[in-house]
């Protein structure tokens, strides 16, 4: 191995990574998925050594066990219950399930396919994985690592000055320039600043004795599709009801937009409304829909100051501050910032994800309430989906 092992514990991921499967866990453990890589950046390019070292640091991950000290941290998290806990004493990933390969012009391929318990879990520890792999491997890493600084410096300085007054959570694993780099970060922002109320890494929570943020993905959703008893068009109705017995309304921000918003309120009903602390933005213009999403609480009676609007798409830091002056006063505001927190460079960050194509052998599909975020493999069932949606809002106008 070139590098040295990029993944040295399995709660370096998402917390929502745990939340979604202990769900599945608990209810739906007959669910196998398959999960595919894409990279939106244009003329990315790896070559057979980044391959090769992808592949190596697969090989090191699927080595890992949980520890007992780490156990015993997901245990003193008050939503995740013991029962989960004791089955991740037993589970490790199996290196069956990801194959890591190429194309003869530089495309990367990765497919992960197993039990959709199992095969989620892959998803964030393989994105820091290719990250990292990409950006020491094509430029001069100690470069990038003090174009970094001196921007983490700057941010720093703004939030402590009172150019940025609102408070966010980091949420950069997937995207991060490296776990050295992501370590750093979220120290500094820690004990630097007041602004930081947290991390989704877990690891780096438990590390830094920090609050660990997630909710659920739009996988979660996603994984509902692959149901033969769940009409398409009420995939949100089951995730949030499954999602609510599970937690009793702890852990309750919901996402809106796995397909589209307008969906979602359709399902978002008044028992959802009230035991639900709020929603999260991920796709389309972050103010018309916070707009959307006061009118419905306003439509139930339900003062919005008193509920949670989380933006997390590509947010900046200058963007998130927009917003929160915006939305400030009349709803709670909080933001998730990735990329500009861990990859913020002299170089442009990769634009990487890993989608649930599968459930079950059954397509499924994000329509997202923005064109150009959707990703299917089977344009049929894409398109199926998208009029299953629309014949529903239509009809119940």
């Amino acid at each position: 191995m070139k590098l040295q092992p990029i993944i040295v514990s399995l709660l370096d991921t998402d917390l929502y990574k745990f939340n979604m499967d202990q769900v599945i866990f608990h209810k739906h453990t007959d669910l196998c998925g398959q999960y595919y890589f894409k990279c939106r950046n244009t003329d990315v390019v790896f070559t057979p050594e980044m391959e090769e070292e992808i592949n190596a640091q697969v090989d090191h991950l699927c080595t890992l066990k949980f520890t007992k000290e780490e156990l015993d941290y997901l245990r003193s998290i008050r939503f995740i219950k013991n029962d989960y806990v004791e089955f991740l004493r037993l589970w490790r990933p199996i290196r069956d399930y990801v194959t890591v390969g190429r194309t003869e012009n530089g495309e990367l391929n990765v497919v992960v396919d197993g039990p959709l318990f199992s095969a989620m879990q892959f998803e964030i520890y393989l994105l820091e994985i290719i990250n990292e792999v990409y950006f020491r491997m094509k430029y001069d890493y100690e470069t990038l690592r003090k174009s970094a600084e001196e921007k983490l410096d700057k941010k720093i300085k703004a939030l402590n000055d009172g150019s940025y007054t609102f408070k966010f959570a980091e949420f950069g694993c997937r995207r991060r320039l490296s776990r050295e780099w992501q370590d750093v970060v979220v120290k500094r922002l820690a004990t630097e600043t007041d602004k930081c109320v947290g991390t989704s890494n877990v690891y780096l929570a438990m590390k830094y004795n920090l609050t660990p943020i997630g909710t659920y993905a739009h996988e979660y959703v996603q994984m509902y599709q692959g149901i033969d008893k769940i009409p398409l068009a009420y995939t949100n109705h089951y995730a949030m009801k499954d999602w609510y017995d599970e937690y009793q309304g702890d852990n309750g921000t919901a996402l809106t937009d796995t397909i589209t918003t307008d969906l979602f309120l359709r399902d978002f009903n008044r028992s959802y409304v009230n035991n639900y602390t709020g929603v999260r933005h991920d796709s389309a213009d972050p103010f018309e829909w916070g707009e959307k999403i006061i009118k419905h609480y306003e439509s139930y009676g339900v003062d919005p100051k008193t509920k949670l609007l989380l933006f997390s798409d590509s947010l900046d830091f200058d963007r998130a501050q927009a917003l929160y002056d915006y939305f400030r006063g009349r709803t709670k505001v909080s933001f998730g910032i990735g990329t500009f927190c861990s990859n913020d460079t002299c170089e442009k960050a990769l634009n990487i994800v890993i989608k649930l194509q599968y459930v079950n052998g059954r397509p499924v599909a994000k329509l997202s309430d923005a064109q150009g975020k959707e990703m299917c493999r089977d344009e049929g069932y894409l398109e199926y989906l998208r009029r299953s949606v629309e014949f529903r809002l239509e009809r119940e106008k």
